[in-house]
């Protein structure tokens, strides 16, 4: 059973950066798509940047419209590990983050980030606060 355990979350002021970290125990290259969720309190959790693995080992991404240009999602299998790259934070970027996996073929990028439903495992989630 691949486990999955967020790090990184902390507490930044509004432009700055943050890395977050997925170490991933077990074997990655089984994983059609990874990406990550988030949740604010009050709304449902949302996903924000999922990376399918095409049959060529290109990564096609795909990023919520309020993270585009700030946030970059990338795996590293031979370190087992996931990451999200998190630029010119906001306030709004507030919440709890979740590293996502999916084992299942996976041909559409979107209908994983899309729909957390096609997500075959889940982190605990890592806090990120922004506020000055």
């Amino acid at each position: 059973q691949l486990q999955l355990v967020e790090s990184g979350g902390d507490s930044v002021q509004p432009g700055g950066s943050l890395r977050l970290s997925c170490t991933v125990s077990g074997y990655m290259g089984g994983l059609s798509g990874i990406g990550w969720f988030r949740q604010v309190p009050g709304r449902k959790r949302e996903g924000i940047a999922c990376a399918r693995r095409g049959r060529d080992n290109r990564d096609y991404e795909v990023y919520a419209d309020f993270v585009k240009g700030r946030f970059t999602v990338s795996r590293d299998d031979a370190n087992e590990m996931i990451y999200l790259q998190m630029n010119r934070l906001e306030p709004e970027d507030t919440g709890l983050y979740f590293c996502a996996a999916r084992s299942r073929s996976l041909f559409v990028v979107q209908t994983m980030c899309w729909n957390e439903d096609e997500v075959d495992y889940w982190g605990q989630g890592t806090q990120v606060t922004v506020s000055s």
